[in-house]
């Protein structure tokens, strides 16, 4: 057992240095390409925080464990919107853009509401996975539009999002694709570990793949996404932290598990997972709530949502009992 958690925690450091170096890499060539600064935070982070669970789930989907990759994304989104989102809040009250309320969070409700009807059939299968990626491609592309005519300090706002996402002082796409490239192949041996770490310890503790999926990889690959928000937070910067979580959640459900079901179909028991795809969607409705109505997340909003995590966790836990 000690040999499966020392697997888990040297996975979990890969993923999360990995995630890091291809975050940087990747804002740093968007700020040279003058990608527009949106879009640096809504796809760039968003994409490359959840490069943990996209190679996480396919690994766990190439392997069979079908319950891992679809317990990875959904428990993931629930750490997003419960303990990630509410930690935030609570260190630093979130207020947004209301574009971001107006285009991007309805999307990540809908993404919520598509997956329990796409298995319906108990299987994500390749055409389902052209669905899912065709839609990401389409998210990615409205997310990319600007809302308004660029202005004059657009180029100081993309050199600002740059260093948000944690963009280097390196100037050379070289330099930067080589960052992005070496954060890729240590987030693809970070995964293959972690799976491995995370399937062991699950029969070492008479845990079912699915529980796994949900507590342990969830968290672990949601370790980007939590330091990202964090030090957005501490620097005042909420609508970073805000549209990192909405992307991430939009990414895990169309590119994730979409890519994963088009390398190896993802076969799941919906019955089985009806309790997790109802949090899910129960939590992107009550962020949506909070957000579109006030265009801000509390405090006390924020500890109510980590609390509904612990009540999360508790009835895995009592359910596994």
């Amino acid at each position: 057992m000690l040999i499966d958690i020392a697997y888990l925690a040297v996975g979990g450091a890969l993923l999360y240095f990995g995630a890091e170096w291809l975050i940087k890499g990747a804002a740093g060539l968007a700020r040279e390409l003058g990608v527009r600064p949106l879009l640096v935070g809504l796809t760039v982070v968003a994409y490359g925080t959840s490069s943990p669970e996209l190679v996480v789930s396919t690994v766990a989907a190439l392997q069979g464990k079908s319950a891992i990759s679809l317990g990875n994304v959904i428990g993931s989104n629930i750490a997003n919107l419960a303990l990630i989102l509410g930690a935030t809040a609570a260190i630093s009250p979130l207020a947004v853009e209301s574009r971001l309320v107006r285009r991007e969070l309805p999307v990540m409700v809908a993404t919520a509401l598509l997956l329990p009807i796409l298995l319906l059939n108990q299987k994500l299968g390749r055409l389902d996975a052209a669905l899912l990626l065709v839609s990401a491609a389409l998210f990615t592309w409205m997310a990319s539009r600007p809302g308004l005519p660029a202005q004059i300090e657009e180029a100081e706002m993309m050199e600002h999002d740059a260093e948000e996402a944690g963009a280097p002082r390196v100037r050379g796409r070289g330099s930067l694709a080589v960052l992005a490239l070496a954060g890729l192949l240590v987030l693809l041996c970070g995964g293959r570990v972690f799976v491995q770490g995370a399937s062991a310890l699950a029969l070492a503790l008479g845990m079912s793949e699915r529980m796994v999926g949900l507590t342990i990889v969830a968290v672990g690959t949601s370790l980007p996404e939590l330091a990202a928000c964090l030090v957005a937070a501490l620097r005042g910067h909420a609508s970073i932290a805000v549209g990192n979580i909405v992307g991430s959640n939009i990414f895990n459900v169309l590119f994730v598990l979409g890519a994963t079901a088009a390398i190896s179909p993802v076969s799941v028991s919906l019955r089985a997972a009806a309790v997790d795809l109802a949090v899910m969607i129960v939590l992107s409705g009550v962020a949506f709530f909070m957000l579109w109505s006030h265009r801000r997340v509390s405090r006390t909003e924020g500890i109510v949502l980590m609390c509904s995590y612990v009540a999360f966790l508790t009835y895995l836990l009592i359910d596994a009992l």
